[in-house]
């Protein structure tokens, strides 16, 4: 049982670059559950952790308080074998929302603890909850009752007076704020806390590099799959990490009702093969660790064979939405269009990716500045890769908004640059545990 300290006392010490014991530690947990520590030490916590860093004992400590600190659920015993992955999200990720169904449709059961956008990303809750009438709250119970009926549970813990990991609900939102959002320890413990608390019996990470990743660097990269798969271990559930590239929009859709419509696409088989391979490559690991290897054959078959449509269809059903929720008209896009186009002969060399998140975030596809709510019709369709060869006036991409805006327009053309030469970056870099 964790016990108070002087939250004066803490954040003296790691200001300074001292190590935090277990109860120090413990102690900023308790106190940001019960209110004790305000938003104002706990921001000096972040940022000092940010800067002085936390050690791997550190980190494994702040990641099982964080844990503790509300319900675990232990699934995996009435779901054997049951799998989970995490991406550390990206610029037109929608790779849970295939993945989930396809896993699923072949008798690999999934539980998926989601979250919403953070940073210049968009969460896979809000994508989903751009679906009329989904409804992703669940408790323990209710998630047994989607994994017994559908073999997959995707949805945003509830609320209670403990829930799951109420101290990251604090510190999540405090992070986006304090610019602390790519702080390694924090990002790790932010993620664990949430993820172990299911109990699956293995969790893959998508850990994503390249210019729209919150660690642009491989190396930095491979440090968070190292640190995430390793406390994982370490907590006895089999772990083991992807990293894979975020150097341009993953498929051919950003934004939220737009990348559902784009699943809906990809599990009738009309998916564009870069987001279909890192899709197939995360299943077959998540089936692999799972004790349930499952061929590149029999994940295709359950796209082939409607099967994964049919079961994503039902879970939206069985989350409050409809059938009809998924149609067009439903999931239509923001009435402005705009064509961004090359301006020279060349090859697409690069894409300021993160900076393509964030000017959607600007036109309203996220929330900030004063904005509570995010418009879900706001969409970029990107019509190229990295490394294609344009000529002058050949289509990059489209972006709709709700007017035109000449200066945004403008900007989101600037992200995208032509040069004489480029090679197009690896899908998948490597596999680490």
């Amino acid at each position: 049982m964790p016990v108070a300290i002087n939250p004066y006392r803490v954040l003296a010490k790691k200001r300074a670059g001292g190590k935090l014991s277990a109860d120090e530690i413990g102690s900023v947990v308790l106190g940001t559950v019960s209110g004790d520590w305000s938003e104002a030490q706990l921001s000096a916590f972040l940022m000092a952790s940010a800067i002085q860093g936390l050690d791997l004992e550190e980190t494994r400590e702040l990641t099982v308080s964080m844990l503790r600190s509300g319900e675990q659920w232990e699934l995996a015993r009435e779901f054997p074998g049951l799998g989970d992955k995490h991406s550390t999200g990206g610029i037109g990720d929608k790779v849970s929302l295939i993945l989930t169904p396809i896993l699923a449709a072949c008798g690999q059961p999934v539980v998926m603890l989601t979250g919403r956008g953070l940073g210049h990303t968009g969460g896979t809750a809000d994508k989903l909850e751009s679906i009329d009438g989904v409804d992703l709250a669940f408790d323990r119970d209710r998630c047994r009752e989607l994994l017994s009926e559908l073999g997959m549970a995707i949805g945003v813990a509830t609320e209670g007076a403990e829930g799951i990991a109420p101290a990251d609900r604090v510190l999540y939102a405090l992070r986006d704020q304090t610019a602390t959002v790519d702080s390694l320890p924090l990002i790790t413990a932010s993620i664990l806390s949430k993820k172990l608390a299911t109990g699956a019996a293995a969790l893959v990470f998508d850990v994503k590099t390249g210019s729209g990743a919150f660690l642009p660097e491989v190396e930095e990269a491979r440090e968070l799959a190292r640190l995430l798969v390793d406390i994982t271990l370490d907590t006895g559930c089999k772990s083991s990490a992807l990293i894979t590239d975020m150097s341009q929009p993953l498929g051919e859709w950003v934004g939220h009702r737009s990348e559902v419509s784009e699943t809906l696409a990809c599990l009738q088989g009309r998916g564009e093969s870069d987001l279909m391979e890192v899709v197939y490559a995360l299943s077959e690991e998540v089936a692999a660790l799972a004790g349930r290897p499952l061929s590149r054959e029999r994940l295709t078959d359950a796209v082939d064979s409607g099967r994964a449509l049919e079961l994503f269809e039902h879970w939206v059903i069985a989350v409050g939405g409809s059938v009809e929720a998924l149609g067009p008209e439903r999931l239509a896009l923001a009435p402005h269009e705009h064509v961004l186009v090359a301006e020279r002969d060349g090859v697409l060399s690069r894409v300021e990716n993160q900076q393509v998140g964030l000017l959607l975030a600007e036109a309203g596809g996220g929330k900030g500045r004063g904005r509570s709510e995010i418009d879900t019709g706001v969409a970029l369709r990107y019509s190229v890769r990295l490394g294609q060869t344009l000529r002058q006036g050949d289509e990059i991409a489209r972006v709709y908004s709700r007017g035109p805006d000449a200066d945004l327009e403008g900007r989101f053309a600037d992200c995208f640059i032509v040069a004489e030469e480029a090679s197009p970056p690896p899908l998948v870099y490597e596999r680490v545990g």
